[in-house]
């Protein structure tokens, strides 16, 4: 990947528990999370992420790569953005979301309707 591909850093913030688990990827080896955004990413992009969770002061910021792309106008007007899976090294990351989550990823809920 050439540096001209980079986009910056994504910055997330989730103050809300459903919208935690509606975005969270828990499918995915490490984990991973949703990110809504117009601007455009390619598959296997690494992309550097600062997340904030609920009414914790200080961002979690993550390391991963781009596994899923929502592109602008998709079908049935879903929101454009990428799924961003963490990389090995953020592993508190994805702890810190399912501590948030608790018993919820355990319901009979489908997972990450995109």
């Amino acid at each position: 990947m050439s540096d001209s591909n980079r986009q910056g850093i994504l910055s997330l913030t989730i103050k809300d528990k459903a919208v935690l688990y509606a975005a969270y990827m828990p499918f995915l080896d490490n984990g991973g999370i949703f990110v809504p955004t117009n601007k455009r990413y390619s598959i296997g992009d690494e992309v550097f992420m600062l997340l904030t969770l609920m009414d914790e002061p200080e961002k979690i910021p993550i390391a991963g790569r781009v596994v899923w792309i929502t592109p602008v106008g998709a079908q049935g007007n879903r929101q454009a953005g990428v799924g961003v899976q963490f990389s090995e090294q953020d592993a508190t990351a994805n702890a810190k979301i399912e501590l948030h989550l608790g018993g919820a990823l355990n319901s009979e809920r489908q997972t990450h309707t995109m």
